[in-house]
């Protein structure tokens, strides 16, 4: 195995990545759910957790990040384990697993419960939450199964 896929997880999680901000600022602009704003809440539990102010730039930092390496690592390296015959598919079942994990473990710790229930909105911001997984997910699998092609 060379290294190109190194490149290709890159790019795949690069515009997974493009594409996931572009449903945040539909979002921002449509006025969907104005009042659930992940990216805040989790600039105030990292506020809190390091005892003085983070700037709004380190949590969209972070998930850039994570979308464009660490996710899109992960993905290239499991991507002939996922499930599906091929990237479109692979995305879905990556970006579900994505969801489940995002709303059982990283809302739970920032404070928005399981499912982001204490967010007092009922079932709405798990739907976009998943969402938003799915956009990036479905993007990043197509693109990393067309590099690969």
């Amino acid at each position: 195995m060379n290294g190109s896929w190194i490149w290709k997880t890159i790019a795949a999680g690069l515009c997974g990545n493009a594409a996931h901000y572009a449903l945040m600022y539909f979002k921002a602009r449509s006025g969907i759910l104005p009042s659930f704003q992940p990216y805040h809440t989790l600039q105030v539990v990292m506020g809190e957790w390091l005892g003085r102010d983070v700037s709004p730039l380190v949590p969209w930092a972070l998930s850039f990040f994570n979308g464009m390496a660490v996710l899109g690592f992960v993905f290239g390296r499991l991507y002939r384990r996922i499930p599906g015959s091929g990237g479109l598919t692979k995305g879905v079942v990556f970006g579900i697993a994505g969801w489940l994990a995002m709303t059982l473990l990283f809302f739970p710790a920032i404070g928005l419960g399981p499912f982001a229930m204490q967010a007092g909105l009922g079932i709405q911001p798990a739907l976009f939450a998943m969402a938003m997984m799915l956009t990036y997910s479905i993007v990043m699998g197509f693109v990393y199964s067309r590099l690969n092609t």
